[in-house]
């Protein structure tokens, strides 16, 4: 009996011993900074975005405060790019508010890496690929204004010429709606040396495009069913190849959707060529032009990540596509970031392929720096 007793006690002993251990090996959280001991002390080392997606040689930053913060390797700044960290992952996070200093001769802010390398779409062999989900867009805006509440996440810009984008990845999401949009735009790389006349064409992903607008001020149009919540990921691959763009967009619950682009033959040579939606979207407002037959053929193009925050504080009386009148608080950042007035976008995973054809982006960089 006694023998028993000892037995039992040792086998409770021991079942709570193993149970204390594996409670606390389950309370270890990874967090975005790491705890270091030395002696008596703790330090904490920050989690930088390099550390996250090492590719950062191939970029350089642009802050929400137009500045350009070069490699952006073992850097964080607090108000626009840093880490965070949510469920079992690291993020990146891209902050820029609805008002501010701009890069180059943008009306937008953004924070954005941008391709420290280009190359010739009908030579290319370069990919873009990201995983990422959208946190915030502006809460202010006017819902007649096809860029209020939304944010570029991806991008192929020319470095020369007009400087016009064959690609713009968007999110958009109207207030008080739970799911917003992924569309993607076409801009087309205006004939000729003016190029006030340039326009997009917009391809809806999940949910509406860039033409879906409300019908007033503050009315808004029905709200997608198939969209994408904030907070919810989503995936983009761009590829170019021997003139050729393929798109691909994955997101877990979605359909999966694939486009293709010829970047160095227009289909929109002629203003018979204009699709309806220019029509209506673009041609009101004198942007009415055509593109060059051979599109982005000899142009240095580049791609972009980040947040391309397209709401602005611009009046609509100037340009009703583009311009938000959205708050802005005399460009006071932290203001608009308590009021939800700035776009913030997450990146988990990333990654870029370059051609060994692609030749320096320097040129680009110096003449907008310092716009």
């Amino acid at each position: 009996m006694h023998k028993k007793t000892i037995t039992s006690v040792a086998k409770f002993l021991t079942l709570g011993i193993f149970l204390i251990l594996n409670s606390c090996g389950n309370t270890e959280k990874k967090t975005n900074t790491t705890t270091l001991s030395t002696d008596d002390k703790e330090v904490k080392k920050t989690v930088y975005a390099s550390d996250v997606i090492p590719f950062f040689e191939d970029w350089k930053l642009i802050l929400g405060d137009g500045s350009n913060a070069g490699i952006a390797t073992n850097f964080e700044d607090k108000n626009f790019f840093y880490t965070a960290h949510d469920s079992d992952s690291d993020w990146i996070v891209f902050k820029a508010p609805n008002g501010g200093d701009t890069h180059g001769t943008s009306n937008n802010t953004r924070t954005e890496l941008a391709q420290v390398k280009k190359w010739y779409p009908k030579t290319a062999n370069d990919k873009l690929t990201a995983t990422l989900k959208v946190m915030n867009v502006s809460t202010t805006g006017d819902a007649r204004v096809a860029a209020s509440y939304a944010v570029v996440v991806g991008q192929i810009h020319s470095a020369d010429a007009h400087e016009n984008e064959p690609l713009k990845i968007f999110y958009k999401k109207f207030p008080g709606h739970t799911k917003g949009a992924v569309f993607w735009h076409y801009e087309i790389n205006t004939a000729g040396d003016d190029n006030s006349g340039r326009w997009d064409y917009s391809s809806a992903v999940w949910g509406n495009d860039f033409s879906v607008v409300g019908t007033g001020e503050s009315t808004y149009p029905e709200e997608p069913k198939d969209g994408i919540a904030l907070g919810e990921e989503f995936s983009y691959e761009v590829e170019v190849k021997d003139g050729m763009m393929t798109l691909k967009f994955t997101s877990e619950g979605h359909e999966t959707k694939t486009f293709t682009k010829n970047l160095i033959a227009s289909e929109y040579t002629t203003t018979a060529d204009i699709p309806k939606q220019t029509q209506e979207l673009f041609v009101p407002i004198g942007q009415d032009g055509v593109e060059r037959k051979e599109a982005y053929t000899g142009e240095g193009c580049f791609f972009k990540l980040g947040a391309y925050n397209q709401t602005n504080g611009k009046s609509p009386e100037v340009n009703k596509n583009w311009c938000s009148g959205a708050e802005t608080h005399g460009g006071d950042i932290q203001k608009q970031y308590a009021d939800g007035n700035y776009a913030e976008v997450w990146f988990k995973t990333a990654s870029i392929s370059v051609s060994e054809a692609a030749v320096s982006n320097e040129g680009y960089f110096t003449k907008n720096d310092l716009k």
